[in-house]
């Protein structure tokens, strides 16, 4: 009989060769053992005889390009970040802002609780020394007369100061962080300060508050602005709007000159508060209202004010004047004159800026901001 294969055509005897699982077995011959290393060139890809392909750039290569791209991208956001931040009170955008004495200004930490702020302006004496445009005036925080006030009578409220910073936890912390201060220590801090008036215009370092933080920025506060000062007598706070202060720094370039204007300022009697060689624990200030002196007790508002003498007249305040320290400076002033408490006459403002340089030290009375 004959044998015919199965008509389905499947094997019927054992496979040829090892067994393998699912799939198609390699078409190529097997790989060495692991052991044998490759030898010969690498084999070039398949694909019809054709140039083979780029190697990779080396990553390290590229490092300059990269660095470049990040400096030119940093470049760009400090760029956008110096134009649209306000003065830091550095002084490097050149800007000093006149503020009214009756007014709050920009960004007030607190509302106004300023209750006298009608003192006349003065001229600070020397009046008539010649006064170079770069110079810088400085007169001392104990020096009877620098301030003003009236008898039994507070400039600023300070306990609704006190108020209105503890209603605002953000500011009140804002506020100790320019004072110096701890934030539960800003009640204590605020009650040290003496209520006054300024007499001549005064330059600062105002700060405002803004988005949750302290601004700094260069001012100039005009005669008459209630301000509550330290034991040296420099200003520490401004009680329109209940901004901290500090002593100003040196403006760089040509300042420009922006807000409030009035029309007894003049830059060269424009004055900085230096601190008193000893604590002041009465100030010699002068009611311009009723044409008097009064002693005023550090850290009163008021209550215990006593009518005082007329200071001798080579006690009263007097500006001394520093040169920027690539000139020699100039002499301190031996005027005795006291500072008129008449207004000057009316004059439009003077288009001179204030100092663009650091002062020298020239006497007990020269400006030293920046040197400290």
């Amino acid at each position: 009989m004959s044998v015919e294969p199965p008509s389905s055509g499947r094997p019927t005897g054992p496979p040829s060769g090892p067994l393998s699982g699912p799939g198609q077995p390699p078409s190529g011959p097997p790989s060495p053992p692991p052991s044998q290393p490759p030898s010969g060139p690498p084999s070039e890809p398949s694909g019809g005889g054709g140039a083979a392909p780029e190697p990779r750039r080396p990553w390290w290569r590229s490092v300059p390009r990269m660095a470049l791209l990040a400096a030119v991208v940093v470049a760009a956001v400090v760029v956008a970040v110096v134009l649209t931040r306000p003065d830091d009170g550095s002084g490097t955008r050149g800007e000093v802002f006149l503020q009214a004495a009756g007014k709050s200004g920009p960004d007030p930490f607190t509302d106004s609780t300023a209750t006298d702020s009608s003192a006349p302006p003065v001229t600070p004496s020397p009046a008539t020394e010649s006064v170079p445009s770069n110079a810088v005036r400085g007169v001392d925080g104990g020096a009877p007369g620098l301030y003003g006030g009236t008898r039994n009578v507070s400039t600023c409220d300070v306990e609704k100061q006190i108020r209105a910073l503890q209603a605002a936890p953000p500011k009140n912390r804002a506020f100790a962080s320019v004072a110096g201060v701890d934030a539960s220590g800003v009640p204590a801090y605020l009650r040290s300060l003496t209520p006054v008036q300024l007499r001549m215009d005064t330059r600062v370092t105002n700060h405002g508050y803004r988005d949750g933080a302290a601004t700094a920025y260069q001012a100039v506060l005009q005669t008459g602005t209630a301000v509550l000062v330290d034991g040296r007598g420099v200003p520490r706070v401004r009680c329109a709007c209940g901004n901290p202060l500090t002593p100003p720094v040196p403006l760089q370039g040509t300042p420009r000159r922006t807000g409030d204007s009035w029309a007894s300022y003049r830059s060269s009697n424009v004055v900085m508060v230096n601190p008193a060689p000893v604590v002041i624990t009465v100030f010699v200030i002068y009611d311009p209202d009723h044409d008097e002196w009064i002693n005023r007790h550090k850290g009163d508002t008021g209550h215990q004010d006593e009518k005082a003498d007329r200071p001798p007249d080579d006690s009263t305040p007097s500006a001394s004047v520093s040169t920027p320290t690539s000139t020699p400076p100039s002499s301190p002033s031996t005027s005795s004159e006291p500072p008129s408490s008449q207004p000057p006459s009316p004059e439009p403002p003077s288009s001179e800026p204030p100092s663009s340089e650091p002062p020298s030290p020239a006497g007990p009375l020269a400006m030293q901001t920046g040197r400290r």
